[in-house]
């Protein structure tokens, strides 16, 4: 077959993600960045919330590039492997400096297939995680309310 169908994330629920991601934020009395992506690795749909480290876009954005292209959260590349003199170390550097070490990217997993990823970035590793998983939550529940898993 010369071709295939990539289960993909939707703007719809892009949408869900972030909307519940930021609610979450304001419960935390905070302002994120928050990004998704789509399973090609593309930017989906970005929020800024008005006090958001403005450093922290591309982060936020990078987060979502890495959980979705390795299919891992970003917090899975902690860890003595990554310091200096570890079999990983250097990792960051590949796509282009793109690839993020620090917790807060979770991909969006569907029927076992990666069809995205959120990122958040602003706040502590340990605080961008609980709102990257408001999102992740979001659209689970999104999922299971829509008839089959198709996003």
């Amino acid at each position: 077959m010369a071709t295939r169908n990539v289960p993909m994330l939707s703007l719809e629920a892009a949408r869900v993600a972030a909307d519940a991601a930021e609610q979450k934020a304001k419960q935390m009395g905070m302002d994120f960045n928050i990004a998704l992506v789509d399973a090609t690795l593309h930017l989906l749909h970005f929020v800024r919330m008005p006090n958001a480290k403005l450093t922290s876009v591309q982060i936020a954005i990078d987060k979502a590039f890495t959980a979705a292209g390795h299919r891992a959260p970003t917090s899975t590349y902690q860890g003595k492997n990554f310091l200096p003199g570890g079999p990983a170390y250097g990792i960051h550097n590949s796509n282009g400096g793109r690839f993020m070490l620090i917790g807060g990217g979770i991909p969006i997993v569907v029927d076992g297939h990666t069809v995205g990823a959120i990122g958040v970035s602003t706040g502590t590793p340990a605080q961008d995680t609980e709102c990257a998983t408001a999102g992740i939550e979001a659209v689970e529940a999104f999922v299971k309310r829509k008839s089959g898993s198709k996003l």
